[in-house]
């Protein structure tokens, strides 16, 4: 009996955090990210892009981009995370979401928005931030990519993620590979009052 209880408590509190995520009221919803490289707030904007907000803080409030790396790093262009543990292990993820590209938000220097393939509907766990004003990202003769929030503290720490060495890494056949690992070590909604 004290098992199912526990159980039950357990499972009350998973639901807890996942509603809290989900919690509708909470319209432009904040997230911390710490990094090795300092800290970065997010605010993000459920307005525009509820689908993208609720998935992302889905990632977030279950532990999924805690110790992660950023991958993908092209200055003057994006800092890409969210897809591979510290040692480039992909991610458990959830369903790809529908794309909100059309949401009248821009891929503009300090904003976050979702990566994906080369079809309109493959975002799922995957973010970059926009170091530069990238104008074809944003919707137009094709889909584009999904601004959901933009960087209201820590703007600095991303631009200095930009400028970080990367490579070619061979192991991976992957272009533009941080030589020095930078990590998310813990992403944290916030509660509303911040």
């Amino acid at each position: 009996m004290k098992i199912f209880s526990l159980f039950l408590l357990l499972l009350s509190f998973t639901l807890s955090a996942q509603n809290l995520a989900l919690d509708p009221t909470n319209i432009y919803p904040k997230v911390k990210f710490e990094t090795s490289m300092g800290d970065i707030i997010l605010e993000l904007d459920r307005v525009k892009a509820p689908i993208t907000v609720d998935n992302f803080l889905m990632y977030v409030v279950n532990g999924r981009y805690n110790n992660t790396l950023f991958h993908r790093i092209m200055p003057d262009f994006i800092v890409q995370g969210g897809g591979y543990d510290t040692e480039f292990g992909p991610i458990e993820l959830y369903n790809d979401i529908v794309n909100e590209s059309g949401n009248g938000s821009k891929n503009e220097v300090g904003t976050i928005a979702m990566a994906k393939e080369n079809r309109p509907h493959t975002a799922n766990s995957q973010f970059f931030f926009n170091v530069g004003d990238n104008k074809n990202l944003d919707p137009g003769r094709h889909w584009g990519y999904t601004v959901f929030g933009n960087i209201i503290e820590g703007e600095e720490v991303m631009t200095a993620m930009s400028e970080v060495k990367t490579h070619f890494d061979e192991s991976l056949s992957w272009d533009d590979v941080p030589i020095k690992p930078v990590i998310l070590i813990k992403a944290t909604l916030l509660p509303e009052d911040n």
